[in-house]
């Protein structure tokens, strides 16, 4: 009897020791459960993404050109002015002004560039149709307001579309008339011309001795265009005549070229906020007299677009230099280079240039415009080709009193290369939507 009631009291000690234990290990578990509950805060909302502000990218007629925080960055007019609005990244800009102010943008501050949405609207399709027609490589245009130097159109093509950017070739991205280099060719006969006009060393009427061809220091000089045998200086512009310009710079020291081209901006960068080429100038001691006359009508020295439309405004300007500008507000400032004198001396021939010359193909009718054109081989692989030219125009508007300063560059076309057949046409057409976008009435002449 005692053995059976001392078994049967072990049993329920064991059981009840075990229920013990399972309550236990419940209480434990729904303590961590709740603890759990109290540690993490009441309905977490899941992380949302980080949004950084940056401010937006203006025209200069009040259209915005780029808009909208770092990551969902949006360019409403797509292509327009591609190159030098540029585009952004995950961490900040990439190129163009995104990339040139991305301090300020990265702030939040509004920057306005000094474009004109109509005006580079226009340009850029001019220049479309020009590379589509001749099937050229691509080509850049830029359009200066005269007394201030603001940049109303700075256009490079074939362009891009900014909202699709990582879907085209990098080569695209490249704002051209600001960085690319080259030879202009006879363009630069216009401001070699004022140069030594400036320098007393020759008048608009001295006469020259002019044969179609000449030896000239160790080379034989041609020219294309044909031309009486003597040529006053005004119509060794007319004609284009390298022959003429050898003339001119004869017996010429070199510094003083050297110092007008410098002078004009050539052979180091405009100062505009965004990268720009410097073009090459070689120092005047390695000048000879075949160096300095090639020089003299465009070859053995490099520009970019923008180089030449800020030296040519030179000459529209009353002889000051005005330093480009595209950021509105930003600081500028200019230099004379001639006297105004010369400066409207020049004017006056550049529109006999176009005026008895090229006429039709470079000015509206009731227009005057003032210009010369230009068409240069380009080396390639180290030796001038005989099918890759470029063709150049640099020019003014109106004539008399010029509000408007133009340069234009077309390389590699297949048709119609000339400067007078490519270049001087696309300057008309620029000129034109300047002309009506402004209201600009006929003039009678300069």
């Amino acid at each position: 009897m005692p053995h059976s009631f001392f078994r049967a009291s072990d049993y329920q000690l064991s059981r009840r020791a075990s229920v013990i234990a399972f309550l236990a290990l419940v209480s434990f578990m729904i303590l961590a459960v709740a603890l759990a509950k109290l540690a993490a805060p009441p309905n977490a909302a899941p992380a949302r993404p980080v949004v950084t502000a940056r401010g937006p990218l203006l025209s200069a007629d009040g259209r915005i050109l780029a808009g909208g925080p770092l990551q969902a960055r949006r360019y409403p007019h797509g292509s327009l002015a591609a190159p030098i609005v540029g585009f952004v990244g995950a961490s900040g800009g990439l190129e163009g002004a995104e990339r040139a102010y991305d301090g300020r943008l990265g702030r939040g501050e509004a920057l306005t560039l000094t474009l004109d949405t109509r005006v580079q609207a226009a340009v850029e399709r001019v220049l479309e149709d020009a590379v589509r027609r001749t099937d050229a490589q691509f080509a850049s245009a830029v359009v200066m307001e005269t007394r201030t130097g603001n940049l109303t159109a700075m256009a490079s093509v074939p362009g891009f579309d900014l909202n699709r950017w990582p879907q085209v070739p990098p080569d695209r991205w490249r704002n051209r008339a600001a960085l690319d280099e080259y030879e202009p060719g006879s363009v630069v006969k216009a401001l070699t011309v004022a140069a030594l006009l400036n320098e007393g060393r020759t008048t608009p009427d001295t006469v020259y001795d002019t044969p179609m061809w000449r030896r000239y220091a160790g080379a034989t000089i041609n020219d294309i265009v044909p031309h009486p045998g003597q040529l006053r200086t005004r119509q060794i512009l007319r004609y284009s005549s390298n022959v003429g310009m050898t003339r001119l710079v004869e017996d010429v020291p070199p510094e003083v070229l050297h110092r007008y081209f410098s002078a004009y901006g050539f052979g180091r960068p405009v100062r505009l906020g965004l990268p720009t080429g410097d073009g090459l100038l070689r120092d005047p001691e390695d000048w000879g007299a075949l160096s300095q006359a090639t020089m003299a009508f465009g070859q053995g020295l490099t520009v970019t677009t923008l180089q030449l439309a800020a030296a040519f405004n030179v000459l529209a300007n009353g002889g000051r230099y005005v330093a480009p500008r595209l950021v509105v507000g930003a600081p500028t400032g200019s230099r004379a280079v001639l006297s105004r004198a010369t400066a409207a001396s020049m004017r006056e021939m550049l529109h006999g240039v176009i005026d008895e010359g090229i006429r039709a193909k470079a000015e509206l009718p009731g227009y005057h415009v003032g210009g010369k054109t230009g068409t240069a081989q380009v080396a390639v692989d180290g030796r001038y080709s005989g099918e890759v030219f470029s063709s150049t125009f640099g020019g003014f508007v109106p004539a008399g009193q010029p509000r408007f300063t133009v340069a234009v560059m077309v390389r590699g076309a297949k048709r119609e290369y000339q400067g007078s057949q490519l270049a001087a046409p696309i300057f008309r057409d620029v000129t034109s939507a300047l002309l009506s976008l402004h209201a600009v009435r006929p003039d009678p002449g300069p």
